[in-house]
Order: C-alpha cells, then structure tokens, then sequence
C-alpha cells in the first residue's frame, strides 16, 4: 500500500503544483485565453490566493511524508486539496463547464488521504 501511497502522492504533488503554479505565475487575462473560463467570476487576489493553497498543498503531500517530519500533516494536506476541488467541481457546475477533472482529484485526494490517514 506505501507504492500506491507515494505513486498517489507523486501525481497529484505533480498535478497542483503545475495547477497552482501557473494561477499564481499567469496575469488573469491570460489565464482565461488559456481556457480557465472560471477566472473571470474571481478577483486577482483570489486566483492568486487558489494557487498559492495549491503549491502548499501539493508541497505537504510529499515533504513531510518523505521527512518523517510531522507526518500527519500530509493526509491533511490531501483533505484541505480535495476540499478545494470541491469548491471547483461546484464552480464548474454553476458555470456549466465540465468538472471531471477537478472531480477526479478530489477523488483521487481522499484516497490518499485514506491511506496515510491508515498507515
């Protein structure tokens, strides 16, 4: 299960980090010409805000795991990660856009939330 466990976290450290990076990196117009029609409904400061509990989530799903630092503090990372693509998934849904990839990390989040929480 400790495989699956860091495949998991690998992904999705991986996957938020890209995410978050770019909303924090990226102007909001050029956000919305990349397709992240969602930006338009938030301010500056609040894309901001998303991306930056991105890269510190993705961050606590590998360091404190890999440091035996404080382990705990990983599958509450994934926890505070999937809360925050429940907010997307209903972002997307209000918008009528589609929200299955956000769905999938989620998903994805609270499974490995599950299985640090168990190891």
């Amino acid at each position: 299960m400790n495989v699956v466990g860091w495949v998991l976290q690998i992904v999705l450290a991986v996957a938020f980090l890209a995410s978050g990076g770019m909303k924090v990196a990226k102007p909001k117009p050029a956000l919305v010409s990349a397709g992240m029609g969602w930006a338009e409904d938030f301010s500056d400061g609040a894309i901001k805000a998303i991306g930056l509990i991105e890269v510190i989530g993705a961050v606590g799903l590998i360091l404190p795991w890999l440091l035996g630092v404080a382990p705990a503090l990983t599958p509450l990372a994934a926890v505070g990660l999937a809360l925050v693509m429940a907010g997307a998934v209903v972002v997307h849904i209000r918008r009528k856009e589609q929200f299955a990839p956000a769905l999938v990390l989620g998903l994805l989040s609270l499974v490995l939330a599950v299985i640090r929480f168990a190891s």
